[in-house]
């Protein structure tokens, strides 16, 4: 297991098949999904596909999304991290910023903590130019971390007709605003 990140509060690490059971109760939960197509997981066996195929780009790419666990408790908050997106849109690749909590975890500051400290690890560690991010217009709170965090609103584009906001913020922006 490999800890990317850690703060007062979380542990940023690679995700682990032990993770099964915390992805599980993130992706198996509707609230968490409104805004993703509405179609949680319903079995342990997804959970640990989606935890194999997370495990798969970081041997592909070198870099995927990672763990949030609660640094007192152990427990598995949710996801977070960079990840080279190569699909979603269609003319172009990126490296995409995201985050996912389990619902008991939101309005905690965790999202924002955790996305801040996947770009200084972007920007500084990997020596990125930029990090873009796509997120639902639908999705008040994730469109405000991202905008809160200095990422700037790009354009609206579909995503399997789905209407989603485009953030970008270039690594001289980051240091500028630091």
């Amino acid at each position: 297991m490999k800890i990317h990140i850690e703060t007062e509060r979380l542990i940023i690490r690679d995700l682990e098949a032990f993770d099964a059971k915390g992805i599980f109760e993130l992706d198996s939960d509707p609230k968490v999904h409104e805004f993703l197509g509405k179609n949680p997981i319903k079995t342990i066996k997804e959970a640990e596909g989606v935890i194999n195929g997370i495990r798969q780009h970081y041997v592909e790419n070198g870099i995927g999304r990672w763990a949030i666990v609660d640094k007192k408790t152990n427990d598995f908050i949710g996801w977070t991290g960079l990840k080279y997106e190569q699909s979603l849109r269609e003319n172009f690749s990126y490296y995409d910023l995201g985050f996912r909590l389990r619902s008991k975890y939101w309005g905690k500051g965790i999202a924002t903590e955790a996305a801040i400290e996947c770009l200084n690890y972007g920007f500084d560690t990997l020596n990125l130019d930029e990090i873009c991010a796509a997120v639902n217009i639908d999705n008040l709170a994730s469109n405000k971390i991202l905008r809160k965090i200095g990422l700037r609103f790009i354009e609206t584009f579909e995503y399997k007709g789905i209407p989603c906001n485009w953030y970008k913020i270039k690594k001289r922006e980051w240091v500028a605003q630091k």
